[in-house]
């Protein structure tokens, strides 16, 4: 049986176009307006959905999605209720693919048992931990392959061909290239960097890859896509949500429509020939 994610890439593919993946943080602001925000992304034209796990300390991010983690744990979200805003999601929709995001230390204080048991109940399809080497395969990665989920994997312009390899080994769904060195949402991507380290990745993986990092809008998403299967877009997406609170941190009236109005915009904008 094809999981949602293969089967939305094999869709795309037969469309001829990229695909939209927008990263939110689970519980920004407010689980409520999460849940509302994640429920409407297909309809704006998402194709995929990540949902960043709030943590603490997420190091691989920059301010924005850092800045989100801490208004959702602020909000009462935790890791059991972020599986909880998945299952609510699927009651309505059972098609469109959502991958899990974060890191390994919620994981590995819920129980990594626990963790995939209550992952597959909800309906969740893949998870991308950025904290877990291939080394660490055994900890989470094989266990989630055994489960039947897609074990996403993070490559750089920096891994070079002799850690590709192992970066490769064990990968499903797709590849998440990291367009550009650094922190989410502090640069742009370089298109031509782009084609370069994916057609590399390409003569190495059949995997459809993503590319994410320092895609702001619709005109970077589209030369973007151009090159990959996928374009990745967060950290422009908290920051409308930031930008969209009261001075007590509440959702303004307009914050979702803001939202969904910008995913709009880049769906159209990777759909344009």
């Amino acid at each position: 049986m094809t999981g949602r994610i293969a089967a939305r890439f094999q869709a795309l593919k037969k469309e001829g176009r990229p695909g939209l993946v927008t990263f939110v943080t689970a519980g920004d602001p407010d689980i409520e307006t999460s849940l509302h925000i994640i429920r409407k992304l297909p309809a704006a034209g998402a194709d995929i959905i990540e949902v960043g796990m709030p943590f603490s300390d997420p190091m691989a991010d920059g301010p924005a999605i850092q800045a989100s983690s801490q208004r959702a744990l602020a909000s009462g979200m935790t890791l059991e209720a972020t599986l909880g805003l998945v299952q609510n999601f699927r009651v309505r929709d059972n098609e469109t693919p959502v991958v899990l995001m974060g890191y390994y230390n919620p994981i590995y204080s819920f129980g990594v048992e626990k963790f995939l048991r209550e992952t597959k109940k909800a309906g969740v399809d893949g998870i991308i931990i950025v904290d877990l080497p291939p080394e660490e395969d055994g900890e989470l990665c094989i266990p989630a392959r055994k489960s039947g989920l897609d074990w996403i994997r993070l490559a750089t312009p920096t891994t070079d061909d002799e850690r590709l390899p192992a970066v490769l080994t064990n990968a499903s769904g797709f590849i998440y290239y990291v367009a550009i060195m650094g922190i989410t949402g502090t640069k742009s991507a370089n298109q031509k960097e782009v084609r370069a380290g994916v057609n590399r990745l390409r003569t190495q993986t059949d995997l459809p890859i993503s590319v994410g990092f320092g895609i702001k809008n619709p005109e970077s998403a589209r030369a973007i896509g151009d090159a990959a299967d996928a374009v990745v877009v967060g950290s422009a997406i908290v920051d409308i949500i930031s930008a969209n609170l009261s001075i007590k941190g509440k959702p303004t009236p307009k914050l979702v429509e803001y939202v969904l109005e910008f995913v709009e915009n880049l769906s159209n904008g990777i759909r344009q020939k």
